[in-house]
């Protein structure tokens, strides 16, 4: 028998986030996804480090590959909609999880349930570090685009850096100090 979670996965490449944006370059959901995972699991480190947790920092990784798998077949929901009222943010979760077990059944049974945890990030320890990631990766978006001199994301960012201080996760903090500063610098003085 054939599945096709993993060419369905591959797809990722192809679906385009910020679509209501004027974007000096596309980010695609493959992008986007890698860098969460890359952020993720720098997040897990630093708990570990910095803060004495113990978060399994691959898992993490591994999470932020997967966190919005489910657009695959939804195709990004911009935030300011998917957030508008409680009513389009519930309607929504159900259409993300029904997207989501509709990847699950892509695969063969004896796999499902491990890529169900994946997909539906039940680890609750890491689950506040990846959805950070994302954040911190929004926030990169909007970093990159107004050096391009687009000033469409001018508000997008000063809210999206506002949300991650809000979530007063002290890995997050570390990052946007230590390492979000050398995003605003040019290939030649990095």
């Amino acid at each position: 028998m054939s599945y096709s979670f993993f060419a369905m996965v591959s797809r990722m490449k192809y679906i385009d986030r910020w679509a209501l944006m004027r974007n000096t370059e596309n980010e695609s959901l493959d992008s986007h996804s890698k860098e969460v995972a890359v952020i993720a699991h720098a997040l897990a480190l630093i708990g570990n480090k910095r803060f004495g947790k113990s978060y399994n920092a691959d898992r993490a990784a591994v999470l932020g590959l997967y966190h919005d798998a489910h657009e695959i077949i939804t195709g990004d929901m911009p935030t300011p909609v998917k957030y508008q009222n409680e009513d389009i943010l519930i309607a929504f979760k159900a259409v993300e999880n029904s997207a989501n077990e509709k990847l699950l059944n892509k695969l063969p049974a004896d796999l499902q349930d491990e890529f169900r945890d994946l997909l539906t990030e039940n680890d609750d320890d890491l689950k506040p570090l990846v959805k950070a990631a994302d954040k911190i990766s929004a926030l990169i978006k909007c970093i990159e685009e107004r050096k391009a001199g687009n000033t469409e994301f001018k508000e997008a960012e000063i809210a999206t850096r506002k949300r991650i201080l809000e979530t007063n996760l002290p890995e997050a903090n570390v990052f946007i100090e230590e390492f979000l500063p050398a995003y605003e610098q040019t290939l030649d003085t990095l």
